[in-house]
């Protein structure tokens, strides 16, 4: 068995002046009613003048060079203030998956031209991205994907669907994963390329996939015959699976996958102190320690993103603890206080608590499957 090693990434005390700073902005945003705290907001939240001023205070694409728009602080800089947004269930969804990995994939693979296009409209809070990755016939099997470029004269024609596309109806552009040469028997993972398609082109078709709540923010992409510029290949042609898998360790091992579900741990628990009920609060203690532990492990992945160590395995356990944390969180709350969920309800209790129960279902899902985690993690801790 192959050793895990999780580095313990200790805070800087620089970070709580930047701490102290996040959450005055919060705490000013809220009293002026600009946003409603809720959970999962790193999904359901898309706010692009909430955005635009997270862009203004340079809290977009921090750790990204001065050149690009951004500060040049460390992947700690950006946890912190990700994590203050996260808990406080700000609006963040808009820019969330350009910040996260669309940008950092560009500055680690794409042309200076590319950077220097879309990096500062992404720091801006003015642009933002899509995942295109899963498709209807592939399942959980990514190497199945048929949405094929085919070359032409100065670019490529490109043909498919994807499915799962969260924030789709609102990004501008997609990164998209596709076929560009026949598949290999021997290697199924060859022949693949990303491709940065303008979801405004002509062919492209966006539809709802409408959760149990009615909330939209799963889309099916249909792509017919979609033009696309041989400026917008993302590093090298067929390297487009090797790149996948390096964004998608920005993906798993971030604070929103065992945060989504924070705010109504944060309200059950004042509740509970109200109440001073000792048993509840025993209960909820649980969950906390849970959640310390994710958060070590969550900031020791950030340490090895940012020293460029490989961290897929962890960033994949990280992904799946903190999806059955997130999930347990109203399940506990629902045993603990008698209220009756309400989406549109006044309490902030009973909404928060029918937003958790009515995602919860999509946790499993986002970001690779339960079982799909698991089987990364197995493969490449046995030897």
């Amino acid at each position: 068995m192959k050793v895990l090693q999780i580095p313990v990434a200790v805070l800087p005390k620089e970070t709580e002046i930047l701490r102290k700073e996040i959450r005055e902005f919060i705490s000013e945003e809220l009293n002026n009613g600009s946003f409603i705290p809720r959970s999962d907001c790193w999904l359901s939240g898309s706010s692009l003048e909430f955005s635009k001023k997270l862009g203004e205070r340079g809290w977009i694409g921090m750790t990204w060079p001065t050149q690009y728009g951004g500060r040049g602080l460390t992947a700690i800089d950006r946890y912190v203030v990700t994590e203050e947004l996260l808990a406080a269930g700000a609006p963040v969804a808009r820019h969330w998956i350009a910040d996260r990995q669309s940008g950092p994939l560009f500055l680690k693979f794409g042309t200076e031209d590319q950077k220097n296009f879309f990096l500062p409209r992404i720091a801006k809070g003015e642009c933002a991205f899509a995942i295109g990755l899963s498709e209807p016939n592939a399942g959980s099997d990514l190497a199945a994907i048929q949405t094929r470029a085919t070359k032409v004269e100065n670019g490529w024609l490109l043909n498919g669907s994807k499915t799962w596309t969260s924030g789709a109806h609102h990004a501008d552009y997609m990164i998209t994963l596709c076929r560009t040469s026949s598949q290999d028997p021997k290697s199924r993972h060859a022949g693949m390329s990303q491709l940065v398609v303008d979801l405004s082109s002509p062919g492209v078709t966006v539809r709802p996939i409408h959760l149990m709540t009615g909330e939209h923010h799963f889309n099916e992409v249909f792509l017919e015959d979609v033009f696309v510029s041989d400026e917008m290949l993302i590093g090298e042609l067929g390297n487009g699976w090797n790149q996948g898998m390096t964004e998608l360790a920005y993906e798993r091992s971030g604070p929103e996958r065992f945060l989504s579900t924070y705010p109504l741990l944060n309200e059950l628990t004042n509740i509970l102190v109200e109440k001073e009920d000792r048993k509840g609060l025993n209960k909820v203690s649980r969950l906390v320690s849970r959640l310390w532990t994710l958060r070590k492990m969550s900031l020791g992945v950030a340490q090895l993103l940012e020293q460029g160590v490989p961290s897929n395995i962890i960033a994949s356990l990280v992904k799946d603890m903190g999806t059955k944390f997130e999930q347990d969180i109203p399940e506990v709350a629902r045993l603990l206080v008698s209220v009756m969920p309400g989406q549109k309800s006044e309490n902030k209790l009973e909404r928060l608590l029918a937003e958790s129960i009515l995602h919860s279902p999509g946790f499993t899902l986002r970001g690779g499957t339960t079982e799909i985690l698991r089987g990364i993690v197995a493969k490449g801790v046995i030897q």
